[in-house]
């Protein structure tokens, strides 16, 4: 097994499988956001061609994983099945870019249940434009001006967003725990200002 997955033809198969592994184990480390960050790219899902292959239904992570998943054991499988029908496995040249090409429809076809089952969390499904005006509470360190913390935010489907937010007026700090206003979007990073409650007694 292990000659065959590291045969030069199959390499690119077994090379996505290891991307999978290593992206497994990440998600065990509590290390995806860092590497997904903040970079969730608004997706026009209204393109025919991204919905086929799935963008948008699932985070793109999970999307990543179900592709790379999919290419290599279909890689796999085909230079197997060539190699029995001719004695011989394929160059990659030929079979990869084949097997890229079947691998898109079949992960949108996967995202399609996938985003069912999956928790409505971190989509890139609307522009995150659409944050402005919304609450937000820091989850991780605290944001100053030029120092933003990660803060969640609720979009207006319920669905949860993570984003990196500083203050908007100088002199200002909230920490972990605080609820605030996002008042404008700079790129990817947002702007907020404080609620004005978060020192208050809690009554009950």
């Amino acid at each position: 097994m292990l000659d065959f997955l590291t045969a030069g033809e199959n390499l690119p198969f077994s090379a996505a499988l290891g991307v999978v592994l290593v992206l497994a184990i990440v998600q065990v480390f509590g290390l995806a956001d860092a590497l997904e960050g903040d970079a969730d790219a608004d997706i026009d899902l209204d393109s025919g061609l991204l919905s086929l292959v799935g963008l948008g239904r699932v985070p793109f992570m999970v999307w990543l994983t179900v592709l790379l998943s999919v290419f290599g054991i279909l890689g796999l499988c085909a230079q197997e099945l060539l190699a029995g029908l001719t004695g011989t496995a394929w160059t990659p040249w030929l079979v990869g870019p084949a097997t890229g090409l079947a691998a898109l429809p079949l992960t949108g076809g996967l995202s399609r249940p996938l985003a069912r089952l999956l928790p409505r969390d971190e989509t890139s499904a609307i522009d995150r434009s659409a944050l402005v005006g919304r609450e937000g509470e820091i989850v991780v360190g605290t944001a100053k001006p030029g120092s933003p913390a990660r803060a969640k935010v609720l979009d207006h489907f319920g669905q949860v967003h993570h984003v990196m937010l500083e203050p908007d007026n100088a002199g200002q700090t909230f920490v972990t725990g605080e609820r605030v206003l996002i008042v404008r979007r700079e790129g990817d990073l947002f702007k907020a200002i404080a609620r004005g409650d978060h020192y208050l007694p809690r009554l009950g």
